[in-house]
């Protein structure tokens, strides 16, 4: 059974923010990034256990060709996903959000 995926509004701007940004880079890498985020959501929505748990049972799947992370909380019948991370960024700040879900 398929879950279904609930996205936070944080992961929301963070996966849009990212959309422009390699949008303006060039023309069509934006939708890339976005059927990249797709089959990512797809395949944990499929199968959450599939991917590595860490810090308060939160699980995350790399996205290809990006360097990026989606992270989520399986939750009943249902995914959370509260952050679209750079693998560049700072862990705090995905630490705090974690926490919150």
């Amino acid at each position: 059974m398929t879950a279904t995926v609930l996205l936070t509004p944080e992961a929301e701007q963070e996966i849009a923010e990212a959309f422009e940004w390699y949008e303006q880079r060039a023309t069509g890498l934006g939708s890339e990034f976005l059927r990249s985020v797709d089959v990512a959501l797809s395949s944990a929505a499929r199968n959450p256990m599939l991917y590595p748990s860490g810090h308060h049972s939160a699980r995350r799947v790399l996205l290809r060709r990006f360097p990026y992370a989606i992270f989520f909380k399986p939750v009943a019948h249902r995914i959370v996903v509260f952050a679209c991370f750079h693998g560049r960024r700072d862990p705090k700040v995905l630490i705090q959000r974690i926490e919150k879900v």
